[in-house]
């Protein structure tokens, strides 16, 4: 028998994927592969936003198939410590060896790459990412619906899942553009990170000793943000990005929100 995984990650575009790949083929064969990051730590500030767990369990209800739930054990923070590296925008280690690997070792023992496709949440503005995808996860095949007609922006998608009952991630409902990492990510910039800040201040506050915890581990000067001084690039950490929130609020781009792509690329470095 066929199977079809969906790669599921919590948010919006991989809960519409999902029903795409019903509305075409049907539950039958259909699995929803969610890993976590939350490792076995219990704070509600480390991995997933606690809302996204029920989003989560409303959209399996609703799409139907096998939901399977993977956790390599570690959260971010014990793996940055382990590794002795903190996570960036250009290498999140975090993505590759608690999501990828997870996921992509799945696959490999329950799965024939002969009668599997895999199905991943980018939409038409992220085509361009396609063909890295597609080698990523050979010799399985790949698709994409949203990345096909009839193209839907994130409203139209927020907008179905109203239409279907679901409760909507309160991530979105607070602006963030992506459902992960409770509104953190080590791939997110200031603007998304500034944003942490105002509405969980909390949260922000822990992402911020988990980092200065993991440079005294490091030791030398890293840090998940960077910018760039009369053309020089330097760390950003997090307690000066607080600092300048307070005092210079209007020296951060609120725009720069980073990305996501946990399901989507393998990192530079071979961690």
């Amino acid at each position: 028998m066929s199977k079809r995984v969906v790669m599921f990650s919590g948010g919006i575009a991989s809960w519409a994927t999902a029903k795409m790949v019903v509305e075409k083929h049907g539950t039958e064969g259909l699995y929803l592969v969610f890993a976590d990051v939350k490792g076995n730590e219990q704070s509600p500030h480390v991995g997933e936003d606690e809302d996204t767990y029920r989003f989560i369990d409303a959209a399996v209800a609703n799409v139907g198939g096998t939901y399977i739930y993977l956790n390599e054990g570690r959260d971010i923070w014990t793996l940055f410590k382990d590794q002795k590296f903190l996570g960036n925008s250009r290498v999140a280690n975090c993505s590759k060896l608690l999501k990828q690997r997870p996921a992509r070792r799945w696959l490999n023992e329950n799965c024939n790459p002969e009668e599997t496709t895999v199905y991943v949440g980018i939409d038409w503005s992220e085509i361009h990412r396609l063909p890295a995808i597609v080698k990523n996860y050979l010799p399985y095949k790949v698709e994409s619906p949203l990345s096909e007609p009839p193209y839907k922006d994130k409203d139209q998608l927020l907008a179905w899942a109203k239409q279907e009952g679901l409760p909507i991630p309160r991530l979105y409902s607070l602006g963030f553009a992506h459902n992960n990492c409770g509104g953190g990510c080590v791939r997110a910039g200031q603007g998304q990170f500034k944003k942490l800040l105002e509405t969980m201040p909390e949260r922000f506050d822990v992402w911020a000793q988990k980092e200065q915890e993991v440079i005294e581990i490091v030791g030398k000067e890293v840090s998940i943000l960077t910018e760039v001084v009369d053309g020089v690039k330097k760390s950003l950490p997090l307690i000066e990005l607080k600092k300048r929130a307070e005092s210079q609020p209007q020296l951060i781009d609120d725009y720069d929100i980073g990305s996501c792509g946990c399901f989507f690329q393998e990192d530079e470095r071979d961690v």
